[in-house]
């Protein structure tokens, strides 16, 4: 974390404090001034002692420079109140002025801080406590801690050497345990701040995985449920004058499939969709028959651990869906064991270039459970697709040379 805490560099507006809200700054300022004001009760012996020498002219002009300083203490208090704070109040656009207005405030102080001290003596020194803490949100912290212990040693100097001072650590005291309690406030109030953003970023993070997570759905819903319904079309089309009985039955299936399909991006927009291993291999089945491919298909999912089931439903529907669209194949054949599913096929294989949307989606779900995907072209022809657990990869066969990792 970055020791700087001057006024510039909190900068940055939040957008809340920009929504039009004015009551809202007022009150901010007032309690800002509440909050600094309280404070200056430690001035009070400055006072009675610049009281009682009111009828001398020095005393008289340190009751108005004491006036003076507390007026411009609580103004640097409530206008810095972004760096005091760790909040973000002031607009980019006018940054340059409030980091030059913070080093006016703290001149200011710093003129009227000795003009009390001259005034009034050593009692006005107690407005250097004010000072060092001012110095801590004007400047980076660790200047501001140098500047307060340059204070400290200029006035413990002073009580030894000025006619008129006793030596009174009271002053050194309060301005060293005032930084103290200054920083930790300050370094508190940015580590509040660093654990805000913290949370906003992860809150972004997780939209933007939900919008992954949104994208994959719908490609492979769609995917699979719009080349089912392709294949079907042009099947109907054919069958129109061969067997118009048989192209009805197809056209009525599309409409089934086309609803089928619509229900499955509702719920996954809704955030309930629940993949179904035994439906996916009904599925699987009827696509590839209406598709004129030749399934092996297994009759029971009991093989499949519950942990790798949704997953498994996901590759079957994404393998079904490639093995259909590009590979030209006549059989597809589906496996599943305890480790997971692989689903071949003997047409062309994948063609080169980067794997598609489906397969990149398929590899970070697989990687969610601890599973990994693998394709490899099979020899003579044929292409297969597993999803296996990682659990014992170490014993499989050394995969052949022509083996493609997704």
């Amino acid at each position: 974390m970055s020791e700087r805490t001057g006024a510039a560099d909190f900068a940055e507006p939040r957008p809340r404090f920009f929504a039009g809200d004015e009551t809202a700054g007022w009150r901010a300022r007032l309690g800002a001034l509440l909050l600094g004001g309280v404070w200056l009760v430690f001035l009070s012996d400055a006072y009675t002692q610049a009281w009682a020498k009111r009828d001398e002219p020095r005393a008289d002009g340190g009751l108005i420079v004491l006036t003076a300083f507390v007026v411009l203490y609580l103004l640097s208090f409530s206008h810095l109140r972004s760096a005091v704070w760790g909040t973000r109040f002031v607009a980019p656009a006018t940054r340059w002025y409030v980091s030059r207005l913070a080093l006016v405030y703290w001149a200011g102080l710093a003129v009227l801080a000795a003009l009390a001290t001259v005034t009034i003596g050593q009692e006005g020194a107690s407005t250097w406590v004010f000072l060092a803490v001012s110095g801590l949100w004007t400047f980076r912290i660790r200047v501001g801690l140098v500047i307060g212990l340059v204070l400290v040693a200029v006035y413990e100097f002073l009580t030894f050497h000025l006619h008129g001072w006793s030596h009174n650590p009271g002053i050194s005291m309060s301005i060293v345990l005032a930084m103290l309690a200054v920083t930790g406030g300050m370094l508190a109030s940015q580590r509040q701040r660093a654990l805000a953003e913290a949370r906003e970023e992860n809150a972004r993070l997780a939209i933007q995985e939900e919008r992954n997570r949104m994208a994959r759905d719908v490609h492979d819903i769609l995917g699979h449920s719009l080349t089912v319904i392709t294949v079907k079309a042009e099947l109907a089309a054919r069958l129109l004058e061969v067997s118009p009985e048989r192209a009805q039955a197809e056209v009525e299936d599309l409409e089934r499939l086309a609803r089928d399909a619509l229900a499955d991006v509702r719920q996954a927009v809704a955030g309930f969709r629940d993949m179904s291993l035994p439906a996916e291999l009904a599925r699987a089945r009827s696509s590839l028959a209406a598709a004129g491919i030749e399934a092996e298909l297994p009759n029971s999912t009991e093989a499949v651990p519950t942990r790798l089931r949704e997953l498994c439903a996901w590759a079957l529907r994404e393998g079904v869906t490639n093995v259909i669209r590009h590979s030209g194949a006549t059989t597809c054949t589906v496996t599943l064991t305890e480790r997971g599913i692989t689903v071949a096929d003997d047409g062309v294989g994948a063609g080169a270039g980067q794997p598609g949307t489906g397969l990149i989606g398929l590899t970070e779900r697989a990687s969610a459970v601890g599973a990994s995907l693998r394709t490899r072209r099979l020899t003579p022809r044929g292409f297969e697709l597993s999803v296996l657990a990682r659990d014992g990869l170490d014993h499989t066969p050394t995969p052949r040379p022509d083996k493609v990792d997704a």
